[in-house]
């Protein structure tokens, strides 16, 4: 199974992640293994067993990374029918956040939120002594964490747990985005609580933009993703892929590329001029200030999303050059390697980069994990 290298070692001269007892993990909602290569940078003997991902791609994706054998690529639901869930030391994951995310007032696809209940349902299967639960930053605010903690009351699905919550900021621990997220970590009541992990980066040396994404060619020559197939679960998907093969250019109508040049650095829709505002940005005047924006050279970027390939959602913008950031360079972001592996379309891709948790952001909930069992 592949190991990535854990970042900042200097900061934990006191903790040898590779002595100790093996910490057998089960990864649901697995994505495309981002948490699951942060932990495991941070803890060399946390070894998965079991990852659940019902996203074809990023399922394949998963088992080009982490080994063969590990993945269910289906349902939790269904996965929990066949009744293959082994006892475990750790169980990590973060359920659908469709329903709790700011961006999605409408509630669209909010049913998706209830499958909290069969990661709860998991962890009383499997019996952990720690569960860790990541979500958007709003999710600490969200009744189905309240009703989480009612869980592990007295006669509650989760009774032999207790849990805690905070919200994180992963570029205090190294990754090179304001991504803020709600991480909620349990502990069966007769082990060592692990606690939270403590800021490794100030805001004065958090890491930018600039220093992501060096070593990348300037201007992308490629646009379409190589021609090769990879069969998964008797399925023919494209790939496999590295992230260096994911710097690829789009095409831009002339409209929008006069819009990108039009833009300063650290700009946005506000320094267009009027005949090259749409309609609505016309009609509001403010608002979101980081639409159509370009991204700062010398600060971590905003939070990458699974659309960051167009402008108009967000802060998307290369700091220097006239389009917008690549699958790679959002990958960069992401903090995943240029060797890293990929399965899917362009779109597929996309989603799994931006569904992602930064790999230092793991890495540091894995040394916390590590200390304690080693305790």
């Amino acid at each position: 199974m592949k190991r990535l290298p854990a970042p900042d070692d200097h900061l934990f001269p006191a903790f040898d992640s590779s002595e100790g007892p093996r910490l057998t993990s089960i990864d649901l909602f697995a994505g495309a293994g981002g948490l699951t290569a942060g932990l495991h940078a941070g803890c060399a003997r946390i070894s998965t067993v079991r990852a659940v991902e019902h996203d074809l791609a990023a399922a394949a994706t998963y088992e080009a990374n982490h080994g063969l054998g590990i993945v269910y690529a289906g349902g939790i639901e269904e996965w929990l029918e066949e009744g293959d869930v082994p006892e475990v030391d750790l169980v990590v994951g973060g359920p659908p956040c469709q329903g709790f995310s700011q961006l999605n007032r409408n509630k669209v696809r909010a049913e998706r939120n209830d499958l909290w209940q069969q990661y709860a349902a998991t962890i009383a299967q499997a019996k952990p002594k720690w569960f860790l639960m990541e979500n958007v930053s709003t999710f600490i605010k969200a009744p189905e964490y309240q009703f989480l903690l009612e869980s592990t009351s007295p006669g509650g699905l989760l009774e032999d747990w207790e849990v805690d919550a905070r919200v994180l900021l992963a570029a205090d621990y190294g990754a090179p985005q304001m991504r803020r997220r709600t991480v909620v970590i349990g502990r069966r009541r007769d082990v060592v609580a692990p606690g939270f992990p403590r800021p490794t980066h100030s805001p004065e040396d958090r890491i930018s933009v600039q220093t992501a994404l060096g070593g990348i060619r300037p201007t992308p020559v490629e646009s379409e993703l190589p021609s090769r197939r990879h069969l998964f679960k008797g399925i023919e998907l494209p790939g496999i892929f590295r992230t260096d093969e994911l710097h690829l250019t789009r095409h831009y109508e002339p409209r929008s590329l006069e819009r990108f040049r039009q833009i300063p650095a650290g700009g946005n829709r506000f320094n267009l001029p009027e005949h090259l505002k749409t309609p609505g940005w016309r009609k509001h005047r403010t608002g979101s200030a980081d639409v159509m924006g370009r991204l700062y050279a010398d600060r971590p970027s905003v939070t990458i999303r699974t659309e960051f390939f167009k402008p108009e959602k967000g802060r998307y913008l290369h700091p220097t050059q006239h389009r917008a950031i690549t699958h790679q360079e959002a990958a960069r972001l992401q903090e995943f390697p240029d060797d890293y592996l990929w399965a899917g379309s362009k779109l597929e891709i996309a989603r799994q980069i931006g569904n992602a948790v930064p790999l230092s952001l793991g890495s540091a909930l894995g040394r916390i994990l590590g200390v304690a069992s080693s305790l």
